[in-house]
């Protein structure tokens, strides 16, 4: 099996720039392309009347062969891959193009020797070259402010393709689709012009109707087909909430490819809860620096969404802020609450760890650190990952208020089998690596 990350040794380095239309330039030739307000971009001006690559997925959970595309344009039906493939390629094509604002594949990766494998990646000066936080980190729900940066403003040529159920029940792909102006707000997948790993997508569910950062079921449910749709176990989809480092008050979610288990998927966990009725568990994260609840089974995805969604709101509106990765091709999402930002701000984190300018979001928590400077590089250690980490974790009791508020809004009884652990020391516990990810295809450049 050749892993993503070998592929990555295909890519020539290109000379990198900042998007035209992030950074808010327009030129003839672009005004002489676009249509709506000259600049070809996503908001209501120029959406509505343009024609963007489509992939609609199958909805319907029964049928065993949603998997199955219909590439309508020329009649052949690509192997269930077909999503995983389509988005390698237009995310290449994008890279040959100059859109990024850096190389993401020239950053140096390593796995950091001990129990767990925490991957380090040396990303120097990513913090200067990536979007600014524009906004409160101390309040999960914020109104959408159209006067900040949002997605409309994003130019269409950073866009791969629309990402929306079908209404024919098939999935299929059509490379040239006009956007129905009258229809339901598109949703697509664009690429993150500042990556930390190939492949570094963004999904903007409904772009615009302008939902600001915070979770729907129907957005969550989104993500949850794409992870599913990719067919991949090491493409993971990822949410950061306001006050846990998103840094665009625009609805979205991010994914990328790493040819790797993430630490945070080797953790032993114990099951604490449950639903009888949707068949959804909910386990508790042992041995590892962060807290965290994994949710997985249910009889449709949509139970697994639905538990996971009324989970978010309720800690949203008890101003919590979190993280969520959604693992195993969409069939585990893990919700990890977090209060670093909130520690900053109160001037309870050590200067060591501020010099770092690590901000820990769902990819740090998980185990993949993106380190800004070469000393921390060469010097990362497993100790290191856990110290930065546990800083991020709640307290005991704070946790405990977190389950109380996720058994509340899902439904879930205590688990009957269920004796209190508390967390395992640090180094004791025996890693347990998902069965779905391969484990003989790491490849770090």
């Amino acid at each position: 099996m050749v892993s993503v990350l070998e592929r990555k040794l295909t890519i020539k380095r290109v000379a990198t720039m900042v998007s035209n239309y992030q950074d808010n330039a327009s030129t003839d030739d672009l005004e002489s392309m676009a249509q709506g307000c000259g600049r070809n971009c996503l908001g209501s001006c120029c959406l509505p009347v343009s024609k963007l690559p489509l992939y609609a997925f199958n909805t319907d959970e029964e049928e065993q062969g949603h998997d199955k595309v219909d590439a309508s344009c020329d009649g052949k039906s690509p192997e269930k891959s077909y999503l995983n493939n389509l988005l390698l390629g237009q995310w290449e094509n994008r890279m040959t193009r100059g859109l990024f604002r850096y190389d993401v594949t020239s950053c140096e990766t390593k796995v950091i020797p001990g129990t767990y494998g925490f991957v380090a990646q040396l990303n120097e000066g990513r913090h200067l070259k990536k979007r600014q936080t524009e906004f409160r980190v101390d309040k999960v729900l914020q109104p959408f402010d159209k006067n900040k940066f949002n997605f409309t403003k994003v130019g269409q040529e950073e866009v791969l393709f629309r990402f929306e159920p079908s209404e024919d029940g098939k999935t299929s792909y059509f490379p040239c689709s006009q956007i129905d102006p009258e229809g339901s707000s598109a949703s697509v997948v664009a690429i993150n012009v500042s990556p930390i790993e190939y492949g570094h997508v963004l999904l903007i569910p409904r772009v615009l109707d302008c939902l600001p950062q915070k979770i729907v079921h129907d957005g969550l449910m989104l993500a949850l087909h794409f992870a599913k749709e990719a067919s991949n176990p090491f493409f993971r989809v990822g949410y950061n909430s306001l006050g846990a480092f998103a840094t665009i008050n625009h609805l979205h979610f991010q994914a990328y490819f790493l040819s790797a288990p993430f630490p945070i998927e080797k953790a032993p966990t114990c099951k604490i809860m449950s639903s009888e009725d949707t068949r959804v568990m909910v386990s508790k994260l042992l041995n590892y620096p962060v807290k965290g609840l994994v949710f997985e089974g249910g009889n449709k995805l949509c139970d697994l969404c639905d538990a996971v969604a009324s989970s978010c709101i309720l800690l949203e509106s008890n101003n919590v802020a979190f993280n969520l990765l959604i693992s195993d091709c969409g069939k585990r999402v893990l919700l990890l609450p977090q209060c670093y930002a909130e520690k900053q701000a109160r001037g309870e984190v050590e200067q060591e760890l501020l010099d770092t300018q690590v901000n820990p979001a769902v990819w740090e928590i998980s185990g993949h650190m993106v380190l800004k400077r070469r000393k921390d590089y060469d010097d990362a250690s497993e100790q290191y990952a856990w110290k930065l980490l546990s800083d991020v974790s709640l307290s005991d009791e704070r946790f405990q208020e977190v389950e109380k508020y996720v058994r509340e809004a899902a439904n879930l009884q205590e688990d009957g089998d269920f004796t209190s652990t508390e967390e395992t020391s640090y180094g004791t516990g025996t890693p347990q690596v998902s069965p779905h990810l391969p484990q003989d295809c790491l490849v770090l450049r």
